[in-house]
């Protein structure tokens, strides 16, 4: 029987369901991913389309189509978290990893881009490791 894990935004507002049968998990370095996250790279599993099932919140949602590609984002509307969202081609779901409330059984299967890597990040992954802030 597959596991059903939780996820939603940061403010509550959206929440959702999805079944824990992930196909693929990617970190992704790409500079779009970058800089549609804010983050060194996104982390993303696919999974098929009927496999979520929204609990509240669904008119909370925005996407954003990159142009040219075939690559888009769902955020929240309300604090700008990102959310799982169908790719233009509606073959997957994709799940932003930090979206879930538990962690998915799926292990990473590759990172891809890494040709686009920062590397502050590549640098960064060797710095101090702190719990919380840490102190003074």
């Amino acid at each position: 029987m597959t596991k059903t894990l939780t996820g939603g935004c940061c403010c509550g507002e959206v929440s959702y369901k999805v079944a824990d049968n992930f196909r693929r998990f990617f970190f992704c370095h790409c500079e779009q991913c970058r800089k549609l996250t804010g983050t060194a790279h996104a982390a993303n599993l696919f999974t098929s389309p009927d496999a979520i099932e929204w609990v509240k919140g669904q008119n909370h949602i925005t996407r954003f189509n990159y142009p040219g590609r075939a690559l888009s984002r769902a955020f929240c509307k309300t604090c700008g978290s990102a959310l799982p969202f169908e790719s233009q081609d509606s073959k997957y779901l994709l799940v932003p990893a930090g979206s879930l409330n538990e962690e998915p059984s799926k292990e990473l299967d590759a990172q891809i881009f890494c040709e686009e890597q920062t590397e502050w990040h590549k640098k960064g992954l060797n710095g101090k490791k702190l719990i919380g802030f840490g102190r003074d």
